[in-house]
């Protein structure tokens, strides 16, 4: 594209959106918001106008647009399959934040219908990739010099949830963030998920099982554990601790000043994800942008297949909370064309 400005779509003006709308209009550059796609017109419209972008109520209106040259998509899960199939046939690069969709058959299709394209066009928005400390923490693995690594330790926390919030939610929304990391960090492919629950908080709404202990076992015979506590009521913490063969490194541990005054000591515990990762989004957004103005995809970023991975990992998570604890995670063999993990 030149010098041009990469011109964005929109999909989804809800919280999500509305933040992106921001992040694309005083952060990201090299790029302009073109057009804004929800049901809800109204609300498209708020979020438009301050960038005099276009409000539509259907996205596939903008999808293929002569004037729209990439999309962001932050719609809800259940409507991500026809409009990644939409942008993929029409050849459209997309941000899309996760989940790929929300399951793995769909996902698996995607994948699918992106191979047979030929082209990588699908960057999905696991965003710790791009979070300073977790990219020390790759480092440092990748270099060896905590030898080979053979466990994460991590924990990710909220004050508390929104009204009608699910246990299966617990594994679809928030620990399919560790899946990704996870598979990431460990360059391996998640084989089984363990789920156990203590007693439920005091804190937690009746029927959700909160917290939760997650195992992950990994292909290469690393293992993973993640507590899960999202009505912690004191504020928003992920941490992880890799440990390897020679070494231990921490990430996650409420970075800041120390304060000691009047008989009392402490510092700050971020609110929401968007205090704890709002730099990672914001590199995240411009190297997707950067990569798509060159007509490429940032193939350090989470791919379709990684999309596809996470959502397997999710169902057998869910499985495990039904069942009898563990589950195999059910993969097809990862195609040549996104590489190996």
């Amino acid at each position: 594209m030149g010098d041009k400005d990469l011109r964005v779509g929109l999909i989804g003006a809800g919280r999500m959106g509305a933040d992106h709308a921001l992040r694309l209009e005083k952060r990201i550059s090299g790029v302009r918001l073109a057009a804004v796609a929800d049901p809800d017109l109204g609300r498209a419209e708020g979020v438009a106008e301050a960038s005099g972008a276009r409000a539509v109520a259907d996205p596939l209106e903008i999808i293929g647009d002569s004037a729209v040259d990439a999309l962001v998509i932050a719609s809800p899960g259940a409507v991500h399959e026809p409009l990644l199939l939409a942008a993929i046939d029409n050849d459209v690069p997309v941000l899309c934040e996760k989940p790929l969709t929300p399951d793995a058959k769909s996902s698996l299709r995607v994948v699918e219908a992106e191979e047979a394209r030929g082209k990588r066009l699908v960057q999905v928005g696991f965003m710790r990739r791009f979070d300073a400390e977790y990219a020390e923490l790759k480092r440092l693995l990748d270099s060896g010099d905590l030898g080979s690594p053979l466990m994460l330790h991590c924990a990710h926390r909220n004050a508390a949830t929104p009204p009608g919030f699910t246990s299966e939610m617990m594994i679809y929304d928030s620990v399919v963030h560790e899946f990704d990391t996870a598979r990431w960090l460990l360059d391996s492919e998640i084989s089984a998920v363990s789920v156990r629950a203590p007693r439920s908080s005091s804190a937690a709404p009746e029927g959700l099982l909160d917290p939760q202990m997650v195992t992950i076992e990994t292909a290469r015979g690393a293992l993973v554990d993640v507590e899960i506590f999202v009505n912690c009521g004191f504020g928003y913490q992920v941490r992880c601790e890799a440990v390897g063969e020679r070494g231990t490194a921490l990430i996650g541990a409420d970075g800041g000043p120390l304060v000691h005054r009047e008989g009392r000591w402490g510092g700050t515990i971020t609110e929401d994800f968007r205090d704890r990762f709002g730099a990672a989004f914001d590199r995240e957004f411009q190297r997707w942008a950067d990569a798509a103005r060159r007509g490429e995809v940032d193939r350090t970023a989470a791919s379709t297949w990684d999309g596809y991975a996470a959502a397997a990992a999710c169902e057998a998570g869910v499985r495990a909370q039904a069942g009898d604890g563990r589950s195999e995670v059910d993969l097809v063999e990862r195609p040549a064309f996104y590489g190996r993990t």
